[in-house]
């Protein structure tokens, strides 16, 4: 399996608002940090399933927008335009890092 080919999937069901697809590309420990800080934002599969089904795929207007994507080794580059959770579109750099075929830590650096 391509290290991209998670990435993908969780792409899609992002933009799709699939939340059994979307959470099927991550491991069950999976653990995702908001640059700068390094504290994590969230830390499980169960976790992440609760917050987007509540906070982001609950909402019709949200998609994301690739800009770019970078493989380097077990990690992708992804940089984003979000639309749909505030006024203005948000720009984001998703690092994700790929194990067995899930993702399992991912870094996210939002411009301001």
């Amino acid at each position: 399996m391509s290290v991209v080919s998670p990435v993908e999937k969780q792409f899609a069901a992002y933009n799709a608002h699939n939340i059994e697809a979307f959470t099927a590309c991550f491991s069950e420990d999976f653990i995702a940090f908001r640059l700068p800080s390094t504290e994590p934002s969230l830390q499980g599969r169960e976790a992440l399933r609760a917050f987007y089904a509540t906070h982001r795929f609950n909402n019709p207007a949200l998609r994301a927008e690739l800009l770019s994507r970078t493989v380097m080794g077990n990690k992708v580059f992804d940089h984003e335009k979000i639309y749909g959770i505030g006024e203005s579109v948000i720009e984001n750099m998703a690092v994700y890092e790929v194990q067995d075929g899930l993702i399992k830590t991912a870094w996210f650096f939002f411009a301001q």
